[in-house]
């Protein structure tokens, strides 16, 4: 829309030639799907694929229209079956895929990186696959990333290494399962807001990461937000968009 303005005020483009551009909806319309072109625009990132319930059929079309924007594409939760069946339609050579997070990631268009660094803390090696989710989310939204981890209350003092660039952070996301205590922990070290995802690992009476996330959701630290057990997606995006509100404020009031 923006490109567009700039035709009509450079006189590139008549005011009738954009308006018959603007009455083209913006969102596509598939047999099994409505893609929303715009949210990219609205929100700064475009739609996402999550895969589960889908055909193989059904994410390569999607993944073809959004493909076709120019914009990055990214599948969550995807099998490698799907990225297999992906590989073989040879629509997307530069497509790769995140086997430990389960993502299919598409890079088309390169963003300026984010100025700080966004830390993604695990409590232990299990809950990487969960962490690994919400670094390539972040990642693929411009944001730079570090991963701690295996850092969890059974060994606090590995915590205090990290601890320095925890503290240097806008937002933090603490990835944990079991008892998920390692959120109040980190929640109460830091000034800035912690995002918390409850993992699934654990014994039985984790429940699957209830457990997790009752914890997550009963702690008595201040500034601590929840998203949903393993939604590590979510966790990436929300910490993704306080880091842009941060960075803009910084470029704006620098200039």
């Amino acid at each position: 829309m923006k490109k567009l303005l700039e035709q009509v005020r450079e006189g590139r483009v008549d005011v009738e030639q954009a308006m018959e551009r603007l009455r083209h909806l913006p969102f596509e319309e598939l047999e099994f799907a409505c893609i929303d072109h715009h949210r990219q625009i609205r929100r700064g990132f475009p739609e996402v694929i999550f895969c589960p319930g889908k055909t193989n059929e059904q994410i390569i079309a999607i993944f073809e229209s959004l493909a076709g924007e120019g914009n990055n594409v990214l599948a969550t939760r995807a099998e490698p079956h799907v990225f297999e069946a992906l590989e073989r339609s040879g629509k997307f050579p530069r497509a790769r895929y995140e086997r430990l997070a389960r993502a299919i990631v598409l890079e088309q268009k390169e963003l300026a990186a984010s100025k700080s660094v966004l830390p993604i803390v695990t409590a232990g090696t299990a809950d990487l696959p969960v962490a690994a989710e919400a670094k390539v989310t972040a990642e693929i939204m411009g944001q730079r990333t570090e991963l701690v981890c295996d850092v969890g209350v059974a060994g606090l003092h590995r915590l205090l290494r990290a601890l320095p660039r925890l503290r240097d952070a806008n937002v933090v996301i603490v990835v944990a399962g079991m008892e998920g205590a390692l959120a109040s922990v980190v929640g109460g070290l830091v000034s800035c807001p912690v995002i918390a995802v409850p993992t699934s690992v654990g014994y039985g009476a984790n429940f699957q990461g209830l457990s997790a996330l009752l914890t997550m959701l009963n702690s008595c630290a201040s500034g601590i937000t929840v998203v949903n057990i393993d939604n590590g997606f979510s966790a990436a995006v929300t910490a993704t968009l306080i880091n842009r509100k941060i960075d803009g404020n910084e470029s704006h009031g620098k200039g």
